[in-house]
């Protein structure tokens, strides 16, 4: 009679919390890939409107025109540094979620490869114990007659 593994609910514990911490990591991985691309669009609007400004100024600009582009600049520039902060977090986000995916994942295996050995020691003793039902079987069948060729 096969014995049951004794840690299987935790088995299965572990297993829903590794599968949790793997539903967890995409958004976390998507909110970091959409932060960057935010970043990215504002620090090429940027690059854009500095053309723009540098173009305007080779042109002839007023004072008040000027200001008005060094200040949209200054803005530009603020959202940049706010964005870069949002990057950071997200990124911060993302490596404790694969931190705890990778936890997870640890603890899965390390139960998965004991309950891997017992299923291997069962099937050895249920081997032993049905080689030791044939040896009696044809110790019986024969008596203690070794069978002749």
């Amino acid at each position: 009679m096969t014995q049951t593994f004794s840690l299987q609910p935790l088995l299965e514990i572990m297993q829903t919390r590794t599968d949790e911490a793997t539903r967890k990591l995409g958004p976390l991985i998507a909110a970091e890939k959409n932060e960057k691309n935010r970043l990215q669009m504002l620090e090429q609007y940027r690059q854009e409107y500095a053309a723009k400004m540098s173009h305007a100024s080779s042109q002839g600009l007023s004072q008040l025109m000027l200001r008005n582009y060094q200040d949209f600049l200054n803005r530009i520039d603020e959202a940049i540094k706010q964005q870069r902060i949002a990057v950071l977090t997200s990124e911060n986000n993302t490596k404790a979620g694969q931190d705890d995916w990778k936890a997870q994942n640890r603890q899965l295996k390390a139960i998965d490869t004991l309950a891997q050995r017992h299923n291997t020691r069962e099937r050895y003793r249920e081997n032993k114990q049905d080689q030791k039902l044939q040896d009696e079987f044809t110790t019986r069948r024969f008596g203690t007659e070794t069978p002749q060729d």
